[in-house]
């Protein structure tokens, strides 16, 4: 089990930092809805490719021997045939796409219609669902990101410090545990999911800018409409033993926009206007390595 340092959990550094980032918000959305619609066939329009099915059909000579039943290779013959030739039931693409994106069943059968690719849903159903739900979900996050507004609920609604000692940590056999040596942290040990966020802690140790640290709980969450958001980090640096800088930081392997998954980089730019929102001095990074982070301060 990690322990909880109590002593630097009431300390004045840490209450400053997590005032800073503790407070909760709500968000509203606005965007055109018609513009989605077009921007969604659009792109199913452009992007969305592929054949028809084809069913393959094997026929082959069986011989029986003493060991049992076998094929005769030699004789194995396959047959192609498309899926015109075989009668299936086509799925209700409306619905299907109404609870996988949570659009109107209007807005659905407008971006169908509109992408002119219905034929495509009949000659492969499952590929052109897949591929349509992957475009509205990637165009919505855009239009979620640019007409994101949160706003502070009030100085009342908060995560509350005391949530550390409700909740235990614990490693596993400490092989996914770094030990914190110099007192900058909550506990005496980081839990860490990757060897990233294990080159983060070792970095956080041994840097002297570094005042405190911590790796946020998992109920620490960012409400977005794409999902709840945990960031990875809160720290506390301190230069030159005057100015104090406040951030939350995100532990990426890559920072190239490709490599992140849609839905996770929309999370992130919603997080970054939640920090904006609550306070003026903390802020909200995305990095790869400790010294990318370190270019910040």
């Amino acid at each position: 089990m990690v322990t909880l340092d109590k002593q630097i959990l009431l300390g004045e550094d840490f209450q400053a930092l997590w005032n800073e980032i503790k407070y909760k918000t709500t968000y509203r959305v606005n965007f055109d809805v018609e513009a989605l619609v077009g921007a969604c066939a659009q792109k199913i329009a452009d992007e969305l490719t592929f054949g028809k099915i084809k069913y393959v059909y094997s026929k082959a000579k069986n011989k029986i021997t003493r060991v049992g039943v076998e094929i005769d290779e030699s004789s194995i013959i396959e047959k192609f045939s498309d899926a015109e030739v075989v009668q299936y039931q086509l799925p209700d693409i409306v619905t299907y796409l109404q609870n996988e994106t949570k659009l109107t069943r209007k807005n659905i059968v407008d971006i169908l219609i509109k992408s002119g690719k219905l034929e495509s849903f009949k000659n492969n159903p499952q590929k052109f669902i897949d591929g349509v739900i992957a475009i509205i979900r990637k165009t919505m996050s855009i239009f979620i990101v640019d007409g994101i507004k949160y706003h502070k609920i009030g100085d009342e609604f908060y995560y509350a410090q005391e949530c550390f000692e409700d909740k235990e940590l614990y490693g596993y056999l400490k092989s996914n545990m770094y030990e914190n040596r110099k007192n900058k942290s909550i506990y005496d040990y980081t839990v860490y999911d990757s060897d990233i966020e294990k080159s983060f802690a070792k970095s956080f140790n041994e840097n002297e800018n570094v005042k405190l640290f911590t790796k946020l709980p998992s109920w620490f969450k960012i409400n977005t409409p794409l999902g709840g958001y945990n960031p990875d980090w809160a720290v506390l640096i301190e230069k030159d033993n005057e100015e104090k800088l406040y951030f939350v930081v995100e532990s990426k392997g890559s920072l190239f926009t490709d490599d992140l998954r849609d839905t996770e980089e929309a999370k992130i730019h919603c997080a970054k206007k939640h920090f904006n929102e609550i306070s003026s001095k903390s802020t909200l990074v995305v990095s790869n390595t400790f010294q990318n982070f370190s270019e910040h301060f």
